[in-house]
C-alpha cells in the first residue's frame, strides 16, 4: 500500500477570481446586448455579476469610470444605495460622477 504522502492527487482546477468572473461575464453581457435598445439588466450574465456581491463593487466602479458602462442597477442592487438624483437620471456622465463621488465618500477604492 502506498503511503498517503506519496499518493498522486488529481490536479485541482483553479477557481476563477472575482475579477476573472467579472471580466468573463461582463464581456458576455456587452457582446449579447451591444445592438439592443434595452440595456439587458435582466441578462443572465448581468444577473450573475450582481450575485458576485460586494467584492465586485470596485470592479464595477473602475469599469464605470473608464468606460461609462451602465452598472447603475447592479450597484444599486449590491450596495442598496442610489446616489443619483432624479434630475441626473439619463445623463450618463453625471450618473457616473454621482456614483464615483458616493463610492469615495464611502471608502471604496478601485
Amino acid at each position: 500500500m502506498t503511503p498517503l504522502s506519496e499518493k498522486k492527487l488529481p490536479p485541482t482546477i483553479p477557481r476563477e477570481t472575482v475579477e476573472e468572473q467579472f471580466k468573463r461575464l461582463a464581456g458576455k453581457w456587452e457582446k449579447d446586448v451591444a445592438y439592443l435598445s434595452s440595456l439587458g439588466y435582466d441578462h443572465p450574465a448581468y444577473r450573475e455579476i450582481t450575485r458576485l456581491g460586494p467584492d465586485v463593487v470596485p470592479l464595477l466602479l473602475r469599469d464605470m469610470e473608464l468606460h461609462h458602462t451602465h452598472w447603475f442597477c447592479a450597484l444599486r442592487e449590491i450596495t442598496g444605495a442610489n446616489p443619483v438624483p432624479a434630475d441626473a437620471s439619463g445623463h450618463i456622465v453625471e450618473m457616473v460622477q454621482c456614483w464615483l463621488k458616493w463610492a469615495r465618500e464611502n471608502g471604496y477604492q478601485w
